[in-house]
């Protein structure tokens, strides 16, 4: 979960759906501009969001619990 001015911890499917909403929001896009951008189907973009276990996101936080580390999101400046 984001405090204020804290980078997003990402453990979950839905910790990251968290995380990729309020940085969606936060630049003032919807979810069919940001898929467009992404090159992605808006419903795939929309289940990332509601924290639903992709087979993609599922893989990635099993390589990163066996390494022993975790995932944050913070706002880049690039």
């Amino acid at each position: 979960m984001k405090t204020q001015g804290q980078p997003f911890r990402v453990y979950t499917p839905a910790s990251l759906g968290a995380a990729i909403r309020h940085y969606r929001q936060e630049a003032g896009l919807s979810q069919a501009d940001l898929a467009e951008r992404a090159g992605l189907n808006r419903t795939y973009l929309s289940n990332l969001e509601q924290g639903h276990e992709t087979e993609q996101v599922k893989r990635i936080l099993r390589v990163l619990k066996q390494l022993g580390v975790r995932m944050t999101l913070e706002e880049a400046d690039w």
